[in-house]
């Protein structure tokens, strides 16, 4: 039975929209589109949602409201992440939605999102039955869940994301060699102090457990490996399959690293694959995911498109 569903996700950088037939537990997404609002921008000191970003995303969901209704969605569900969930004033972003898009928003847990994120990421049959650790690093937290199948031995989100350390280390233009070194420094010290000692005791006992000595491998979802790929493949538009076959090695990661971190944000948005609006946020992205890959002792890093959208389209309401 094929049914035409929708989802909203409102994160800290972004609301994102898919529009998908649901047909059997598969998804064929329909649509998919993006609209970039900076929920976060100016939150992280007061943990009050700012007045403009919050009318920006109540207009942005209600345009993708009616975008919904004009591909005949059965169902269109609004969910909000990071930004929301940590907010002292949630209300006045739902309110603000509600009575713009005339739909409740569900604010979802850290976990959930990171349930979700490994669901959709393994609803690729390649990736369906390999041991991960799966990363979603989006504006306001970063979901680590390892796991394999519908198996999961860790998973957890924690307070590092784009938009957030944007504003922690505000950077010139261009950035110099020593605001690089401090963002690096920055996510090597969270991670240890925050990420190993939950995650690595979770990494050798799932090396052990899997029989067959299959490695571990590293799955990267959300806007910055995504962008990530079509800057290596040189996309100029979305391309999934383009994008899903994309491996990025330590060495490219690092190439990637040091060349954005050396132009101004002019010369960024010139870059093909990188959408202007991100040639802000690519630039801490891209050192999160080089600081996981160096900590954690993976050499390659894989992209899925799948995510977070993909599981909550096919729960439905």
């Amino acid at each position: 039975m094929r049914e035409r569903r929708a989802v909203i996700d409102i994160g800290t950088n972004s609301i994102k929209l898919l529009v998908a037939d649901v047909i059997d537990g598969k998804v064929e997404p329909v649509l998919e589109d993006s609209e970039q609002t900076r929920l976060g921008a100016g939150f992280y000191e007061t943990h009050q949602l700012q007045p403009k970003a919050i009318a920006e995303t109540a207009e942005a969901v209600a345009g993708f409201v009616r975008k919904a209704g004009e591909l005949q969605t059965v169902s269109t569900r609004v969910i909000a992440t990071s930004a929301a969930r940590d907010a002292l004033n949630p209300t006045d972003l739902t309110g603000a939605i509600e009575k713009a898009s005339g739909l409740k928003v569900e604010i979802i847990s850290g976990e959930q999102e990171a349930d979700w994120a490994f669901q959709g990421v393994t609803s690729d049959p390649e990736l369906a039955h390999q041991p991960l650790l799966l990363l979603d690093v989006g504006g306001g937290s970063a979901e680590f869940i390892l796991g394999q199948g519908e198996q999961k031995h860790f998973r957890e989100s924690f307070q590092l994301g784009t938009v957030r350390l944007l504003e922690k280390l505000p950077h010139s233009d261009p950035p110099t060699a020593k605001e690089l070194a401090e963002c690096r420094n920055w996510v090597k010290e969270f991670l240890e102090k925050e990420v190993r000692t939950k995650l690595g005791p979770a990494l050798k006992k799932e090396t052990k457990l899997d029989s067959e000595r299959r490695p571990v491998q590293l799955v990267g979802t959300g806007g910055t490996t995504t962008i990530l790929a079509r800057m290596e493949a040189q996309l100029d538009s979305f391309d999934r399959e383009r994008i899903e076959a994309t491996r990025l090695s330590l060495e490219q990661i690092r190439a990637h690293t040091q060349k954005l971190w050396s132009q101004t944000l002019t010369e960024r948005k010139t870059i093909i694959g990188l959408p202007k609006k991100r040639a802000d946020v690519i630039l801490p992205g891209v050192v999160i995911y080089e600081g996981i890959m160096e900590a954690f002792g993976f050499g390659e890093l894989r992209i899925s498109t799948r995510g977070l959208r993909f599981a909550a389209v096919m729960a439905g309401r």
